[in-house]
């Protein structure tokens, strides 16, 4: 899919996970990828570009407790910590998604993806349906992208489930280069989760040491600042964040440069907070295609996720809850969109 005429500026989609396979600005693809598709089945515990679902992040402890009146496990899939990570073991990123389906949104060009999650699926409560739809243009001589999400509960198994959706591309505006250093990066918070030894939140909303204020530009060295953390634009959002975010006003969550290419990437979103990582678990080995071409390997901070999102564990915490728990006749929605250009 092309945002114009100019292969330059095009973005290439796959129907598993929905995911982002190129994002083209200037003729540099500045999302970590893989050639073929059958790459992200066998080689992307990273989640390269997945469309992340059926909740995003962490849950405490990989259960669901007072949901519909009783429990569920989830599966534990954090490394080390107790945790159920991205939606479970399969979650939404592996599976093969209905499209992409040619659309007029908006007034824009764009593609439409469609997953019906089944009830029990990662354990989770309730058939639900997931649309996922991309919309591509140039705006002001800047590549842009715009990603919106829609879940609704389908079926008629159970009262009320959680959802959460967002994408986990990893992105280098310095593509070729090992690792994201140099790049300079200026957030829209310094305001962040608190996090207890198992990454999840404490409730407590703090500063972010590591960084300046809001709005103030920092660079990324070889190791440090080292970050995993959600950073909070909207610290009310426990109470006010509506379940469809997509009426209200954007926000810039992050922009990233490199001085080495020009390239610039902004991303704004109505979602209340965003994960910021810095890639330091980054462990993909060197591969090769079957006509014997090299495939990179991907190390440590060789990409930046930022992921829109609620707050982490919000599924899991009840006092949280509103912001992704879902009832027949509602609809669960986000919107974030990306613009890049080079100078």
């Amino acid at each position: 899919m092309s945002a114009t005429s100019n292969p330059n500026s095009a973005f290439t989609f796959l129907s598993q996970g929905a995911l982002i396979q190129e994002f083209k600005v200037a003729g540099y693809n500045i999302v970590q990828s893989f050639p073929e598709a059958k790459f992200y089945k066998t080689h992307n515990d990273a989640y390269l570009g997945e469309t992340i679902g059926r909740t995003t992040n962490r849950i405490k402890g990989a259960e669901l407790n007072n949901l519909n009146g009783r429990n569920y496990k989830l599966a534990v899939n954090d490394g080390d910590n107790p945790n159920s990570l991205h939606g479970g073991l399969q979650g939404w990123g592996k599976k093969d998604f209905e499209g992409p389906k040619a659309v007029n949104r908006n007034g824009k060009e764009g593609v439409q993806f469609r997953y019906v999650s089944g009830d029990g699926e990662e354990n989770y409560p309730g058939s639900v349906e997931c649309l996922v739809w991309y919309t591509a243009g140039i705006e002001g001589g800047k590549t842009v992208l715009e990603v919106e999400y829609q879940v609704e509960l389908v079926g008629d198994e159970c009262e009320e489930t959680v959802v959460g959706v967002t994408n986990h591309s990893y992105f280098q505006v310095n593509p070729g280069a090992p690792t994201i250093e140099g790049t300079v990066v200026t957030l829209g918070t310094n305001e962040y989760l608190d996090l207890d030894a198992y990454q999840i939140p404490t409730g407590q909303i703090s500063i972010f040491p590591a960084i300046p204020q809001a709005g103030e530009s920092f660079i990324l060295g070889a190791t440090e600042p080292a970050i995993d953390d959600c950073f909070v634009m909207d610290s009310t959002a426990p109470i006010s964040c509506p379940l469809d975010t997509r009426p209200l006003p954007l926000k810039t969550l992050a922009t990233i440069s490199h001085p080495n290419t020009g390239l610039h990437l902004e991303i704004q979103s109505t979602e209340p907070a965003f994960q910021f990582y810095t890639g330091d678990g980054l462990n993909i080995p060197e591969t090769e295609t079957e006509k014997g071409v090299k495939i990179p390997a991907r190390g440590k901070r060789s990409g930046i996720a930022i992921e829109p999102s609620r707050y982490v564990d919000c599924a899991g915490r009840e006092e949280w809850r509103g912001m992704c728990k879902i009832r027949k006749g509602q609809l669960w929605g986000a919107r974030s969109v990306y613009r890049a250009w080079k100078e």
